[in-house]
């Protein structure tokens, strides 16, 4: 006679649970891979030679999309109405190898702008936009290769020393050219020739800058000389009523006569 002291809980085989781990795996491994692979609505996404490119060109986007999948190698963007590049617009993107920006608007690059691919990145086109200045501090440590051509460039000292630390396209370098410039004489040549020729444009800032205090300190000597002048005038001005005041008392003299012909009556 068997004698239970209770139910048997029924037990699941091994080979349910090695079943369910793996699918578990499959579905972790393939959300994780939507994820990464995820492409913008306003984009294109190809797998090409195991490389993500994300076509965005001439899709009317004025600003850069945020949800870029995280492999992406190559992104086009070029064609655009982009008008501003801003902090960390690419931090997650750290395979990203070739960046196309031509033919849009930008006008600003903030400092931060490509923090986060400044190891990765060995191409950057930011030709055909409407860029006068950079801040010297957004492309450092990139080592692409950079266009800058057909820009309406301000040539003046942080362009120079930014130019300095760079790595420009070869085939468009002439094309740099200097839109406007801190001496005039400079505008509508290319910036590279200028620079080769000798022509240092800090060395104009500073003089730009020491005519300015000199400029500064002649107004503020000429307005304490005009006030000097004031005071003395209007100094001389209230001795001379003073004196005028003076002259018009009687004298010492007058008064005794004065008393002397009044007694006389008397």
């Amino acid at each position: 006679m068997r004698i239970f002291a209770g139910h048997d809980t029924p037990r699941k085989p091994p080979l349910c649970h090695g079943f369910s781990l793996f699918w578990g795996l499959i579905f972790v491994f393939f959300m994780r891979s939507v994820q990464v692979r995820a492409c913008p609505t306003t984009c294109h996404c190809i797998d090409k030679s195991g490389m993500t490119v994300v076509q965005c060109m001439s899709r009317n986007l004025e600003k850069i999309p945020s949800d870029l999948p995280r492999d992406t190698v190559v992104l086009l963007l070029a064609s655009n109405h982009i008008t501003h590049i801003p902090n960390h617009a690419f931090k997650d993107l750290h395979y990203l190898q070739e960046l196309d920006l031509s033919n849009n608007e930008i006008e600003t690059v903030d400092v931060g702008a490509f923090q986060g691919v400044s190891d990765s990145l060995l191409v950057l086109d930011l030709s055909n936009n409407r860029i006068q200045s950079v801040p010297k501090e957004a492309f450092a440590r990139l080592r692409a290769k950079i266009s800058f051509s057909n820009n309406p460039w301000h040539c003046e000292c942080t362009l120079q020393e930014v130019l300095r630390e760079l790595r420009l396209d070869p085939e468009t370098v002439n094309e740099v050219i200097c839109h406007t410039a801190v001496q005039e004489e400079y505008a509508g040549k290319p910036v590279i020739q200028v620079l080769d020729s000798g022509i240092n444009f800090c060395n104009f800032h500073h003089k730009t800058t020491d005519v300015a205090m000199f400029v500064t300190m002649f107004g503020w000597f000429t307005m304490v000389i005009a006030y000097v002048i004031y005071y003395v005038r209007h100094n001389q001005e209230d001795a001379r009523r003073h004196l005028e005041y003076l002259k018009s008392l009687p004298s010492s003299s007058q008064i005794s006569k004065d008393f002397d012909t009044i007694s006389t009556v008397l």
